[in-house]
Order: structure tokens, then C-alpha cells, then sequence
């Protein structure tokens, strides 16, 4: 999983920059208080120190792994381990039913793509923090992530057959089907980018507004919903990523 965030970290701040502004309204962000940040990069700062974290979070869960392979016990109380464990099952339990139990070969994949996502959004709970995944730039990086590894992973398995997928079921529709296709997939990455930008916008600001209304109370129920918002949004993506992923490694075509 730590290779894949590395990948998925290297993919969002290597993409080239748009336009980080929205609507010129400016928070202070605690990020600003690091060397050559300002405004415009708080986003890449935000995405860096979110795969800093996991990475580091990534190599403790393995230094936690019991050190005898006869010890597969699970963790017996709440731990860096136990909350480890739980995730891989989770992840597990989503590829199993989804892309099927013969490729757990993905989970590293789409565990660091969930994991990624969610602290991502979590951030933005955070007073004085604003998530990485408010912003496009973040979100069109990681739908390009997603894009390239599922074509990938098609590629892969079929070879140059991997075409044929775009042609449709029939010979004689091919003329048809292939723009439908071609434009089908195309979109699908700027369709996961929009989709987590515009929800995480939209929740960090009914949670700033209620924050600037009543301060005190009121902002914990939306707190509680915000965070239940942050997971969602990293399982839609996780599991449309999924489905990408199943559909090109498919035989039935």
C-alpha cells in the first residue's frame, strides 16, 4: 500500500497546476506557516503532508505486524494494528465482492486510494485546515490515477485485445461504439473528480457557515455528518474504482 500512495501522492503533485482560487475568498490555513506556501499552494501542500502522514502511519502498521508468523491473532484492543487490520478487511470484503476473491493482487491498490481519499476529506474538519479534495486540481489528479491503473490492469491481462472492448459486442456496430466508448472513458475521471470536489466543497461550506452562526453546539451534529460525508465520498471512489478496474479485467466481453 505504501508504494501505491507514493504513486498516488507523486501523481497529484507532479500534475500541472489550473487555478487554486476559489471564488477569492482566502482562509487562514495552517499549512501557510510552512516556507513558500501561500495561498495558491495550499492544496499541494495539504495533498503532501496528507501522503507524509500515511506514509509514516503505513510503516508504524507494519512495525506493529506480530513478528512470528504462528501469531495471526487479531489485535485484542484499539490500536495502530487493530485499526489496520479492520481496513484491509474492509477493503478485502469490497474487492471480493466487486472485482472477485482471484485478484486480491488490488487491495494494496485501492486500499491506498480509500486511505488516501479519506484523510484527504478529514483534513477539512479540522479548524484552521481546509482538504486537499475541495480542490480539482487534487480531485482530477486522483481520477487520473484511477484512469491510467485501471487501463492498465486491462492492458495487462488481455494484451492488444484490451481494444476490442472499445469496438462493442458486434463487428458492424464498431463505428458506432467506439467514440461512445472513447468518450465514456474519457470522462470518467473528470466524472470521480467533480463528484468528490463538489461534495467536499459543499459539506466544508454548510460546516463553515454553521461554524460562523453559532460557534458553540450546533456544529457538532454537522461535524458528526461531515465525517460521515468524508467516508462516503472515499467509498463512492474506492468502489467506482473498483468497477473500472473490474470491467477491464473482464473475460465475458
Amino acid at each position: 500500500m505504501r508504494i501505491h500512495s507514493l504513486s498516488l501522492s507523486l501523481t497529484i503533485l507532479l500534475l500541472p497546476k489550473i487555478s487554486l482560487a476559489a471564488g477569492g475568498l482566502v482562509h487562514f490555513n495552517w499549512t501557510q506557516l510552512f516556507p513558500f506556501v501561500n495561498y495558491e499552494t495550499i492544496p499541494v501542500a495539504t495533498a503532501a503532508l496528507a501522503a507524509f502522514v500515511l506514509i509514516v502511519f503505513s510503516l508504524i502498521a507494519r512495525a506493529a505486524l506480530p513478528s512470528s508468523a504462528e501469531d495471526i491473532r487479531p489485535a485484542g484492543s484499539f490500536s495502530v494494528r487493530g485499526f489496520s487490520e479492520s481496513l484491509v478487511d474492509f477493503i478485502m470484503y469490497l474487492n471480493d465482492m466487486v472485482v472477485g476473491e482471484k485478484h486480491r493482487k488490488f487491495i494494496p491498490l485501492f486500499g491506498a486510494i480509500f486511505v488516501y481519499v479519506f484523510f484527504n476529506n478529514i483534513l477539512g474538519l479540522f479548524p484552521g485546515m481546509t482538504p486537499a479534495t475541495d480542490n480539482y486540481n487534487t480531485t482530477l489528479a486522483i481520477g487520473i490515477f484511477s484512469f491510467v491503473m485501471y487501463n492498465y490492469f486491462g492492458l495487462k491481462e488481455h494484451g492488444i485485445a484490451y481494444l476490442k472492448h472499445f469496438l462493442g459486442p458486434v463487428v458492424w456496430l464498431a463505428w458506432l461504439m467506439l467514440p461512445i466508448e472513447l468518450i465514456s472513458h474519457l470522462v470518467r475521471p473528470l466524472s470521480l473528480g467533480l463528484r468528490l470536489m463538489g461534495n467536499m466543497q459543499g459539506d466544508h461550506t454548510v460546516l463553515g457557515i454553521f461554524l460562523d452562526l453559532t460557534p458553540y453546539l450546533v456544529p457538532v451534529v454537522f461535524y458528526g455528518i461531515g465525517t460521515f460525508v468524508c467516508f462516503m465520498q472515499a467509498f463512492v471512489f474506492t468502489l467506482l474504482s473498483m468497477v473500472y478496474v473490474s470491467m477491464a479485467i473482464a473475460h465475458d466481453h
